[in-house]
């Protein structure tokens, strides 16, 4: 079972000390290896310090580096319009203890799955999201694929990182003896390489926009934090909705999309593309595989697993079967 880093009051007090000096700490929950603490110093301030132990025997290769990349998207994002924290200080020397440590701002409002919403503000707070994600991709990246030059899944083009980071999670899964159909996976996407290449330019993807990443301030419903992009990749901005929902295979949410083209995004019109749809299913394809291994690579427990998995595996198949059937037709 995956097991988070634990620190004492003094190595905490060592790690935060070039922002201030620690008054208290409270541990936040979420995440499943990252060990987090709201940190209260004497000045009356409060950050949040993100710890990742030097473990990684269950990190999937692209998460290798996870906490380099959350401080270099952070920074990235000042001043796009998404509202991310501030990295106040990082240390990935190691010196204080077998962990990376990124402190950032405290930002306010209530995580979105936490809030109790009927439907009608449920689709503000989706609206919203898609001007968020119109702002995200608008930020240039400097190439495609995983930041993180130890993930080593980068590439000149979409198709390059794309095909690297399929490969990535197939042979991640076969290491912790997974079986995925890693032949037709493989065949799909290099039926479906002129709809990679299509992806001229590369954009800051954050690939995780669930509600628990979404700060909402609850009497206004404005989005005012978005939070752990440790997994941020450079690509296809169609990899995001994929992101976002990475359980769910129908069409992307209407409410999403209008606010995204309200705010003058791009997804509705790369969606109708001619490449769009098959963009949209090898990402969906991408996030399945992932998740149809999770449960073993991570050691997860609880009734709830098995239906985890066959939903994961379920999403490969209707992925697959799109994606063979288009090839089929052409």
């Amino acid at each position: 079972m995956l097991t988070k880093f634990v620190l004492d009051d003094e190595q905490l007090a060592d790690l935060v000390a070039p922002v201030g000096r620690l008054a208290s700490a409270d541990p936040l929950s979420g995440g499943m290896f990252a060990t987090a603490y709201r940190v209260h110093f004497a000045d009356g301030s409060r950050a949040v310090a993100k710890i990742v132990g030097a473990d990684t025997s269950r990190l999937y290769r692209y998460e290798l580096g996870l906490l380099g990349t959350e401080a270099l998207t952070y920074r990235m994002l000042s001043g796009s319009g998404v509202p991310v924290p501030a990295v106040l200080h990082t240390d990935f020397s190691r010196s204080v203890v077998a962990a990376d440590v990124v402190v950032a701002e405290h930002l306010p409002g209530v995580p979105w799955l936490d809030l109790q919403l009927d439907d009608a503000q449920d689709a503000v707070v989706r609206r919203r999201l898609g001007a968020v994600m119109a702002d995200l991709h608008r930020v240039p990246a400097p190439r495609f694929g995983y930041p993180a030059a130890a993930a080593a899944l980068a590439g000149a083009t979409w198709r390059e990182a794309f095909e690297c980071m399929i490969d990535a999670v197939l042979d991640d899964a076969a290491r912790w003896e997974v079986e995925l159909p890693a032949g037709r996976v493989r065949a799909a996407v290099s039926a479906h390489r002129a709809a990679l290449d299509a992806v001229a330019h590369p954009v800051v993807v954050h690939t995780d926009l669930w509600a628990g990443n979404v700060f909402v301030d609850p009497e206004s419903l404005d989005i005012v934090g978005i939070i752990d992009t440790e997994r941020t990749l450079w690509g296809d901005p169609l990899h995001e909705l994929a992101g976002a929902d990475q359980l769910g295979h129908g069409e992307p949410d209407a409410d999403l999309l209008a606010g995204n083209t309200a705010a003058g995004g791009i997804l509705t019109d790369e969606l109708a593309s001619p490449t769009g749809a098959a963009r949209l299913q090898l990402s969906r394809l991408y996030f399945a595989l992932i998740l149809s291994s999770e449960p073993v690579v991570r050691g997860y427990e609880g009734e709830w697993v098995a239906g985890y998995e066959r939903t994961a595996r379920e999403n490969v198949e209707r992925a697959l079967a799109w994606l063979e059937d288009a090839a089929a037709q052409h």
